[in-house]
This record gives structure tokens, sequence and C-alpha cells, in this order.
């Protein structure tokens, strides 16, 4: 947000350096992110001074030129070559002296001592044009005959320059969206650190009643999302140009000017904070003005020529036959006041912040009024806003007030109490501020004092403060004009011890991350909002499970996230599109599920993979990621929390065409596999996905019951035995490892599947596999005698249970 120093200097009387006004801001809440000068010219005719023609003939050379002499206050004339035709002797005249830069819109010209056609030439007689005073460039600006010779042009033009600060405003502070506001808080803390300013704040006594109602009635039919609408006409306006002061105010805040109407109405919303809006009184059909919704998919054409569909949930500013103007958004073209409009109807109202914030976002308008109206104005300002634009439309435009004011508001919005307790003040600060400073502070910041004690004060607090709605609230007030910095920091360095339950779950996710990264995975963060068009991907994603947002910023973040994969698959397809094409991501996060009207949340570890498996290199070969690759993931982690033993079930489901579930008891510890192509398409991505989706809130319950063991390595060597098995194709590796550990569980260690093999040579319905096994015994050595029992044990448990045959 813009704010002008000039501006500021209408309600204070500010003598401080820009730089120590921007840090009183900034401390105050008010976080100054830039600050900007401005010209009402641009280059503010720096080397451009007031001369006097005293000479001029014929150019010696050329027809069309002349040559004269310049008096501009210097011991000697200057000799300037021109080719006005309206030049005579004794003018007074605008004269860019060498060194001037002229600026015509992006264009600039500097100006140098030259020869034109022979005859030296030591400046520039200049046009409007060339000033960047007016459009006229038939001939040079003829001033005043009094004008003063030798004074700068921006003195005698009186130019202004103004500095502008670039607010990073808050969305709680909707207090300070306006030059009022910014004011008050600076007069506020200005006045704590010594000063004695007063507010001199735009007087409106000037407004006079007529006793006459408006020709046009207005009817509310919605009262709780136009809690008051206030009105008033004028007639025998006179639309056109503002004049400069005010063209030059709005322009410094970077608004461009439209007729004097217009900008009085936007003059008055940046200096109060409350919009409003008028409408050319003769375009309002039947004489009425109605706010109420509108039909669905109702046409409407908005001030900058769009047309769009309305939704029956917008508020809207209606005559008897169509609809004007979207409330508290933006205007419509058909009642839009232009250089024919004669009468005016002026409206000030207070709508609701969650029906206009709902109405910018769906028809994605953002405007100067919707941005005060979505943070919430002040309900109890509408008449003054009015009162103020009215008058200013009756000075600059000539017209005159024809009705009184309509204002209704049936249910006051009143000051709402707070009990401030001086006890808690302290202690929450951190030390003890005077009671008298605190009570100025309150009163300069508008929050009225109701009753006072030696424990505290009774508070009424303004509806325009939605920020400050608790005693802490009030409390946060009186320390940010205090001042942060200025709070002493104690000797004492106070600790909060957090539960070892709670470090130990966060030691347990910084080793996986680390494990992961370590393994040239990257950490994804997403948002945990998303679309509820998503969870039509996945059947078993049931809508019902849905936690769904009532004012959601936008129809693709409508809904909390049931599962990671889908912002994970976002995250992917923004990579493959830039050419980033192996990608390796994991993700902790929650997902939300509404579950028998309970909302419940889940924490997750999410891991997803494409592309190769390492990156490419001349001497390694590229070979893509696969199901086994993510399986190997999934079971160092397991091996990394000291999970070893679990059951696995293959099931497709979930988004994932081919997947296994790994399950300690009845608690599901991970689900994996590759991503359905179905998914894949909808996010536009061509290429295989592995995924990884963990149950976190089980993998913590079982980690924690895990104690860590260490234990001497074995002195005794372990011995291998390889194992060729002839199977069907169903038999998994799996259902072989699970034999093979259930036969003899004491000295054998690992189980490896190292070759696999279908062929020719086989039928259709077989394959081979070649098994490695690892045995060890910590007590002894072992002998060919043992090894070969155990492996006549495996041999027969292969072929009972598995229908294997030895090869």
């Amino acid at each position: 947000m813009k704010i002008s120093y000039n501006w500021l200097n209408n309600y204070l009387n500010l003598n401080l350096p820009i730089d120590e006004i921007s840090s009183i801001l900034t401390d105050i809440g008010l976080e100054v992110e830039g600050v900007q000068e401005i010209e009402s010219v641009k280059g503010g005719l720096k080397g451009v001074v007031i001369g006097e023609v005293l000479s001029k003939i014929q150019h010696p050379n050329a027809d069309r030129l002349n040559l004269t002499t310049i008096n501009v206050g210097e011991i000697e004339p200057l000799q300037i070559v021109c080719g006005a035709k309206n030049i005579d002797v004794g003018q007074k005249v605008p004269v860019a002296t060498i060194g001037t830069i002229l600026h015509t819109g992006e264009d600039s010209l500097k100006i140098k001592k030259g020869k034109i056609r022979g005859e030296l030439s030591y400046g520039m007689i200049c046009s409007e044009s060339e000033l960047g005073l007016g459009e006229s460039h038939d001939g040079i600006m003829v001033l005043d005959k009094n004008a003063e010779v030798g004074i700068k042009a921006k003195d005698y033009f009186k130019l202004e320059t103004d500095t502008v600060f670039e607010i990073g405003l808050t969305p709680n502070r909707s207090d300070a969206m306006g030059h009022i506001g910014v004011a008050r808080d600076l007069l506020t803390s200005l006045n704590y650190r010594g000063e004695k300013l007063q507010m001199c704040k735009p007087s409106v006594k000037g407004f006079k009643e007529l006793n006459k109602k408006s020709s046009i009635s207005v009817e509310v039919k919605d009262f709780d999302l136009c809690p008051r609408y206030s009105s008033l006409t004028l007639s025998n306006v006179q639309v056109t140009d503002s004049p400069d002061w005010l063209q030059n105010k709005l322009k410094a805040i970077g608004l461009n000017p439209v007729n004097n109407v217009v900008d009085i109405t936007n003059f008055v919303l940046h200096e109060t904070g409350q919009p409003l809006h008028a409408f050319d009184m003769n375009k309002i059909q039947g004489k009425k003005v109605i706010v109420s919704r509108t039909k669905n998919d109702t046409k409407f054409i908005t001030l900058d020529n769009k047309e769009i569909k309305l939704s029956s949930e917008d508020l809207m500013i209606n005559d008897a036959k169509k609809p004007m103007c979207i409330a508290g958004v933006m205007g419509g073209v058909e009642s839009s006041v232009n250089n024919d409009t004669r009468d005016i109807f002026l409206e000030s109202a207070y709508f609701d912040s969650i029906s206009i914030r709902k109405s910018s976002k769906r028809h994605t308008l953002s405007t100067d009024a919707s941005f005060r109206y979505e943070r919430g104005c002040d309900p109890n300002i509408t008449v003054y806003a009015l009162k103020r634009a009215a008058l200013l439309i009756m000075e600059i435009c000539g017209g005159s007030l024809s009705s009184d004011i309509n204002d209704l508001y049936p249910k006051k919005i009143s000051h709402f109490k707070v009990i401030l307790s001086y006890d808690k003040m302290d202690k929450l600060i951190g030390e003890y501020i005077d009671r008298n400073k605190v009570i100025s502070i309150l009163r300069d910041l508008e929050i009225d004092i109701a009753d006072s004690s030696d424990d505290g004060l009774t508070l009424l607090i303004p509806p325009y403060r939605t920020d400050v709605k608790r005693e802490v609230d009030v409390i946060e007030e009186i320390l940010r004009i205090y001042g942060f910095n200025n709070v002493t920091i104690p000797s004492n360095l106070n600790t909060i011890i957090t539960s070892n339950e709670s470090n130990n779950s966060e030691k347990i996710s910084a080793s996986i991350s680390n494990l992961l990264s370590n393994n040239g995975f990257n950490e994804i963060m997403n948002n945990s909002l998303t679309k509820d068009k998503y969870s039509a991907l996945i059947p078993e994603l049931d809508n019902l499970h849905n936690i769904k947002l009532l004012n959601p910023l936008s129809q693709d973040l409508n809904i909390m996230r049931q599962t990671l994969l889908f912002n994970g698959l976002e995250n992917i397809a923004y990579n493959l599109n830039r050419k980033n094409k192996d990608l390796k991501f994991y993700e902790f996060g929650k997902t939300y599920h509404k579950i028998d009207d309970k909302n419940i949340e889940k924490k997750h570890l999410q891991i997803l993979v494409t592309g190769r498996i390492s990156s490419e290199n001349w001497n390694s070969k590229n070979h893509d990621v696969d199901f086994y690759f993510i399986k190997k993931i999934v079971e160092s982690v397991l091996s990394k929390l000291g999970i070893n033993k679990f059951d696995s079930i293959s099931k497709s489901g979930f988004g994932r065409s081919l997947s296994v579930t790994y399950s300690l008891g009845h608690k599901k510890l991970v689900s994996f596999g590759k991503v359905s192509n179905k998914i894949c398409n909808y996010f536009d991505i061509s290429k295989d996905v592995f995924m990884a989706d963990f149950n976190w809130d089980n993998i913590l319950k079982i980690t924690k019951k895990n104690k860590m063991k260490y234990k001497d390595i074995s002195k005794f060597p372990s011995m291998r035995r390889d194992l060729s098995l002839l199977l069907d194709k169903s038999v998994t590796f799996e259902k072989l490892k699970d034999i093979a550990k259930k036969t003899d569980n004491k000295i054998l260690k690992k189980i490896t599947l190292f070759d696999v093999y279908e062929g020719k040579q086989l039928s259709k319905d077989k394959k081979s596999y070649s098994l490695s096994f690892i045995f060890e015994d910590e007590s002894k050595t072992l002998t060919d005698k043992i090894i070969d029992k155990i492996m006549n044990k495996l041999i027969t448990s292969f072929i009972d249970k598995a229908g294997a045959e030895i090869r």
C-alpha cells in the first residue's frame, strides 16, 4: 500500500527526516518495504529557468530559424537558435540551459551546446509538451509578462515533489488502510516520544441538510451482507478533468486520474479507508436501488468492459431492472459516471467482508475497494466519508446537494468492551510501563476508556479495530507503540524443556530425512490445501471424508488433502515441464479426514521417484527407477528404524497399478508401488512414477517401543550356499523368503535373489530363481555337515510348500 508524505502532512505537522518516519512506521507494525521520490513532472524541470527575449533576428543561414538573445538572470545573456513562429522580443519564456535533461514520456533529451547552421546555440526555449506541462507543441510557451527572470521553472510552476512509502500492510491492520489511519499511528508513536501533535482531520461541518428526501428509493434485502447503506444525490455536476492538486495526489500513490467525480471517490477512499461509488443517477432505472443477491449466470459488464457471469451468491447493487455494481468490488459500465453525467447517486456502505472476499476471488477482481472490504472497514464512518466526498464534489465539480443522506442502519455496530489488567500487561511485556503513558497511548489510538482503577482499565474498542478483540490484543497495541526494541532483555534465560516424546519423534524424522537426503532425495513441502476434483482420481477417497473450507481462496484450494500424492505429482509435473527429469522427492506431511463428524489428522511420509536412478555418466549404465528400486528404499527406511520383520501383501489400489503393503500385526506400515497411468496422465506425466506412503503415526508408535541394542561383531566366519529352483510364475521371492525363515531362523542370516531366468528352455508358466543363503553362528565355526543338513531342510520345504523343482 502506498502512503504519501505530503498527504500525511495534511493531518500532521511532520518535521522529521524521511528515514526517521520510515523507521517509526516499521517499528509500530507498518513495515516500510520501499521509499520512492515522486515528481509531478518527470525530472522536476531541473536546469530550466525563466528567461526574457532581449532580441530576435533572422538566422543568417536559415529562413525558418531565428537568432535570439535571452536574459536568464546571469551576467551575460544566452544566444539561442529558435525555430518557433510565435517568439518575440519582450516575452517571458522557459529556457532549458546546457546540461538539462528533458523528459517526454519514456524518451529523454539532454541539452548540449551546439552549432545550428553555423551559429552557436546555448540552450533551448521550450514548448508545453517539451516540458511535460501540456500537449501543445505548436510554439514556445509564453509566460506571464510579470514572471521573474532567472527563477527556477519548478518554483514558477509550483511543481510538487513527494515521498511515497510502500507499506507491507498485514491483513489484520484494517485500521491503517487509509492515510488518516496511518497518521493516527504516527501521532500516537510521536506523542509517546514527547511530541504534542494533534490530528487535523478534514471537517465536514460545511455539509448542510436540506430536509429533502432523495428521488432514488433504496431497499436493502439482506442486512446480514449489508449492515449499513448510506447514500445521497447531487445535481448539476460538471464532469471534467480534476484540478492539478487532486491529480498529483492520486498519481503519487500510483492511481491514474479518470474524471473529477471518480477521482474524488478514490481520494476519499485513500484518505479515510472507506470505499465509495458514484452512479449516474439518470441511468438508474425505476428510480430505485436494491441491495440484494442476483440470479445465477446473470451477465454483467464491469467498468473495465469485461463481461462476466454472476453467481447467485454475489451481493449486487441493482436498479429496478438490472444489476449496476458488484457490491464492494467493482461497478458496471452501464451506470458509470462520464462527461455527460449531470446528476449523481453517491453510495457509502458497509458490506460483510466474507461475502466481498468470495465475490472478489470468484471473479478474479481485485480492487482498492475489495482490498478494504475484505479486511473489514469501519461501519461508523460511512456518513462522514459521504459528507466529505459530497463537499469536495460541490467544490470541484460545481454541483449542488439534491437530497439529504439516506442512512439505512437498523442494527448499530457498537464499540465492544475489553478489560485490561495492569498486572497481566506487566507480566506479558516483561516490564512496568507508566500508567499515564498507557492511557495516553490508548486515547491517541482512539480506544475509549470507560473506567479506570489502580488495577486496570475498562476499554471500549471501536469496531474498525478488527484485530483487537481480547485483552492480549490491547497489550500488543500498547507494546508496539512502546517499542518491542525498548523491552529490556533479562539477564536470566528461561528455557522450556519439551517432552521426550516430542524430541524422540523429531529425532526419528530427522534421521530418516538425513538417510534419504544422503541418498540423493530432495525434501518437498506442500500446502495442505488442494482441489476437490482430485478425489475422483482415487475411488478409495470418499468425498464425504473431505474437510471443506468455508471460504476458500480459490477452487483449486477448497479442501484439506486426504493424501500427499496429488501435491507430489504436481511437483513432479512442474519439474518435468522444466526439463528436470530425474526426480527423487520425499515429504513429511499430514492428511486430513472427516470421519463421524470428527476431523482427524494423520502423519505420513511420502516418497516419489521417476527418471533415472543416477545422473547420466559415461562410465555407468542409465537404469530407470523401477518397482525394485522403490522397494529397496522402503526397506532401507524400515531397517534404519529397526523394523526388520513385517508381513507383506500385494494388492493394487489407491492410485497404484502395482502395490505392496507392509504391516506389523494389524498396523499398516507402508504401501508402495507404481502410480497408475490414469493418474499420471491426468497430471500430464508421461514417465513412470513410483511412490511409497508410510503411515508415520504407526511407525512412531512401533519405533518408540524399539530399544537400540548393541552387540559384538561375530568372531566366526559366515558360509554361503547357492540354490537354483524351477518355480511357477505365481511364486514370489517373498514367499520363498518366508518359507526359508520359518525353516531356520537361527543361523540363516540373509537370503538374496541373484538371478532370474525366463526363456525358451522353460515352459511359459515357469521361471528359474537362483538364491544365495548366508549362514553364521555367533558361538562357533560352522561345518559343511551342519550347513548341508539345513540346506536339505530348505529344499524339502521349497518342494512341499512352493512346488519347486531343484535344478
